[in-house]
């Protein structure tokens, strides 16, 4: 007998949804969700055979439910960022090309070399928190970080850097899909309008005036002749801005308050500054922030024993996977010394995570000098409020003192 429902407006799931994610793994790993139209997969091998497998498109608008409806309207809602595709809702050969012509900048290596830029940053936001004795690690820490990062990544100037926050979080509230009321689209256009006129502006600027950033890189990036055009250029700058501030925002939060929960796991990272790594990708499995992700068969495909029809959207619930009991002992306990490389926090297949080096160093140097600068850092609220979506979820505020 069934007795879970995947239903992400239930009452205090965006604050702990890991026990329905639990009672559906065990009840219904392959079930079939009338709230959302889709299949939901909750196990780690199903999860990753869909993210992994090429006869499942990422093009999300080719899907027979809701969300694929409200993808084909904000078309004519949202401008460029929906006219053109993105690496994020793309197939091969498209999302070859879009991924190839921006990887450079996120290799291991060029992140290797921003390093001592993040840990200047991580130190300054650290020196003025310190000041306030007690103070909101998201506000103080994890939410600027990851914009001024990407922020000096793209070109823009720091007087422009707090728009491009407000921006990107309004653009983030639509992720609920058919959920989200409709004043919050109507302020994520508005959001939209006024990125897609900044961002023409410094694309024209770029062309005449080159530097040494993302986006004169993307205006001159060529691949086998082809060239990047304006709608793709906004619409890659876009998804940079999103993917690489809400999600690296939550990771920090989230990942803080997750060892404050657990302070021998803290201490243990106290004791050995060397299991920070190992302690970034429990983390991501334990309480990443992307929690889920959708495609859909291009074929009728079989899935644990179950017929999936061409066009049902398969949504893959990452946080759910990374807890799947057959594939990680004991998952519902965080560990920092587990090190899970092939958890699915940041996706797997052709549309691994593009930021991830860039994540993992920022989640590394922010909590790794915030437990070495503060020995005795206390959180005043084990309990705090959650934001974002059942997509995207973290804490809103995080009350600590040093």
């Amino acid at each position: 007998m069934v007795t879970a429902e995947f239903n992400p407006l239930a009452p205090g799931m965006l604050g702990n949804p890991y026990q329905m994610y639990r009672l559906l793994r065990e009840q219904a790993p392959v079930y079939w969700s009338p709230v959302m139209e889709a299949w939901i997969l909750t196990r780690y091998d199903d999860a990753d055979f869909v993210l992994t497998d090429p006869r499942f498109s990422a093009d999300r608008s080719k899907g027979r439910n809701r969300f694929s409806e409200m993808i084909n309207q904000q078309e004519q809602e949202f401008g460029p960022f929906s006219r053109v595709q993105t690496m994020l809702s793309s197939d091969p050969p498209d999302h070859t090309r879009l991924r190839r012509l921006v990887s450079k900048a996120f290799t291991p290596r060029a992140v290797e070399e921003l390093r001592p830029r993040i840990q200047q940053i991580v130190d300054g936001l650290l020196d003025e928190a310190e000041k306030l004795g007690e103070f909101d690690l998201v506000n103080e820490v994890a939410y600027p970080l990851p914009v001024i990062v990407i922020a000096e990544m793209l070109g823009v100037p720091p007087e422009d850097r707090t728009n491009f926050k407000r921006w990107s979080a309004d653009v983030v509230q639509t992720l609920g899909g058919p959920f989200v009321p409709p004043e919050v689209f109507q302020k994520a256009r508005a959001s939209l309008e006024e990125l897609a006129e900044y961002l023409r502006a410094f694309i024209a600027d770029r062309r005449q005036n080159p530097r040494n950033d993302l986006i004169s890189r993307l205006v001159a990036a060529e691949d086998e002749g082809r060239i990047l055009s304006e709608d793709e250029i906004f619409a890659t700058a876009i998804l940079l801005l999103i993917a690489g501030n809400e999600t690296t925002t939550h990771l920090i939060g989230s990942g803080m308050l997750a060892l404050f929960r657990n302070p021998e796991q803290m201490q243990r990272l106290r004791d050995d500054p060397s299991l920070m790594p190992s302690a970034v990708e429990e983390l991501l499995r334990y309480s990443g922030p992307v929690h889920l992700t959708a495609r859909v068969p291009k074929e009728d495909v079989e899935i644990a024993g179950q017929k999936i029809e061409e066009g049902l959207v398969c949504i893959a619930l990452l946080a759910a996977a990374n807890r799947d009991p057959a594939k990680y002992a004991d998952p519902e306990t965080l560990a920092v010394g587990r090190n899970p490389t092939d958890h699915l926090g940041l996706g797997d297949g052709i549309h691994f995570c593009l930021g991830a080096p860039l994540a993992r160093a920022e989640a590394q140097l922010s909590i790794g000098t915030m437990l070495r600068r503060f020995p005795n850092l206390k959180c005043h609220d084990l309990d705090p409020e959650w934001g974002g979506t059942f997509i995207i979820r973290g804490v809103k505020t995080l009350s600590v003192s040093a």
